[in-house]
């Protein structure tokens, strides 16, 4: 009988990515084939030459090792969808390599506190996620692309390091091997797209709106809390990404901001006794904590950063309003469907469930959340944020993301390998990516 060592598993992890300085002197494609060998190497060679020792007790029950598996995949992933670029497909390797190792080395041996969200992950390995990680990125950032823009080098990985292992200690059982390289390569490659000259141009803009979307704010944030519809995290969280949107998009995007938090709260009180008498109604008496503030306009918050740091702020701006209209019109479906839905339908197979129910669907929600849709995207028309013609763009990415959500609702939110605040991201990242597409296209 062969022993699981996790420690040695780790090792593997870590090691594995010094295949990373390869990216240097390698085209993309005979990266992306030295990838696929690695996944036929890991998947009908390491069984035979002891590597079940790597094997979890769950890889044994299940027959095969699923993370070593995914590993290679993702590593194949970054480097055909970074293909111009490996030294980001580079860095985010890197993360994944030592930042996720180094967690669980350092966390095991160190041990002490607990985070406060996550009972089975530790301060110290947290903390030990980002250092590694960084350094490792910043090293085969560098390494991989020398004359490479020197602020990109060093503050990129550092952001996608501690984007990453955020998203590494929220308390689902999705595989970091999938959620560490896609949240690194999605933050390298946002600034991979900043310029120093934008940022320039847009300085002053900023310094002049900072009183203005700190005071509003804060403002807002201290009536949300006086009125229960934030906890104190929640209102935390709404000045910086409220700050942070102002900053970016201006007024409008604020105001816009303002409308979907609006949306949020008068739909969560809405059949507030029916929704408590199923069990379905929003924890913490409807409190929405900075989580749900992130989960729901953190892409806007993305696109925001991205529309005065970019040349591209018409596409930014784009984004982030079909990112709100898809995070205020999503909610008005869920809360109007838990309300007065008559019918509540699984997404994937239209089978009978209760309100409430992950991937549940009903007439009554979809309805309202198109005609939510639709305002929101209008009333950012007539705010100067996007053209009319787009408006029907915005509706369908709204949707398209809505859909998604509710499909992986029913798959994976069950089983605890996604929770609502991911699917909220994702429904928004999944309706930001559509319309800049569909406008682009």
């Amino acid at each position: 009988m062969t022993t699981h060592s996790e420690n040695a598993r780790q090792w593997v992890h870590v090691g594995s990515g010094a295949f990373a300085l390869l990216l240097r002197v390698l085209t993309w494609w005979q990266a992306a084939a030295m990838a696929g060998a690695a996944l036929v190497f890991n998947l009908l060679i390491l069984p035979r030459i002891g590597g079940r020792r790597l094997y979890r007790p769950v890889d044994d029950a299940r027959g095969f090792p699923l993370g070593i598996l995914i590993y290679p995949i993702a590593v194949l992933a970054l480097i055909l969808v970074f293909s111009p670029r490996l030294d980001i497909a580079a860095a985010a390797w890197g993360i994944l390599a030592f930042g996720d190792g180094a967690a669980t080395l350092i966390g095991t041996r160190v041990g002490g506190r607990r985070l406060p969200w996550n009972a089975e992950k530790t301060i110290a390995g947290t903390i030990g996620f980002v250092v590694c990680a960084t350094a490792g990125g910043i090293a085969l950032a560098w390494w991989t692309r020398p004359d490479g823009s020197r602020w990109f080098t060093i503050l990129a990985p550092l952001a996608a390091a501690i984007a990453a292992a955020l998203v590494e200690s929220i308390p689902v059982r999705l595989d970091d091997n999938i959620s560490v390289p896609v949240t690194a390569g999605c933050v390298l490659w946002v600034a991979s797209l900043m310029t120093a000259d934008a940022c320039r141009a847009s300085r002053p803009a900023i310094a002049a709106a900072l009183p203005w979307a700190a005071g509003l704010n804060v403002v807002v944030a201290w009536a949300g809390y006086r009125a229960r519809t934030v906890s104190r995290s929640g209102a935390i969280g709404g000045v910086a990404v409220g700050a942070v949107i102002y900053l970016g998009g201006g007024p409008g995007a604020w105001a816009l901001l303002l409308l979907t938090f609006i949306l949020a709260s008068v739909t969560s009180r809405l059949g507030l006794q029916r929704k408590t008498r199923l069990g379905i109604a929003e924890e913490h008496g409807g409190r929405r904590g900075a989580a749900n503030a992130i989960a729901n306009c953190g892409v806007a918050a993305v696109a925001a950063v991205a529309a005065v740091t970019t040349p591209f702020p018409g596409a930014a701006l784009l984004a982030l309003v079909a990112a709100l209209t898809a995070g205020g019109s999503d909610t008005v479906a869920s809360e109007i469907g838990k309300s007065w839905g008559r019918a509540t339908f699984l997404i994937t197979t239209f089978r009978r469930v209760k309100p409430g129910a992950p991937g549940a669907v009903s007439l009554e929600g979809t309805a309202a959340g198109l005609l939510a849709a639709v305002a929101m995207a209008a009333v950012a028309a007539s705010l100067g944020l996007i053209r009319g013609g787009v408006i029907p763009v915005i509706v369908m990415a709204a949707t398209l993301g809505a859909v998604v959500e509710s499909v992986l609702g029913a798959t994976l939110e069950g089983p605890a390998i996604l929770n609502n605040d991911m699917l909220n991201f994702i429904n928004t990242a999944v309706a930001a990516a559509a319309a800049v597409a569909l406008v682009v296209a």
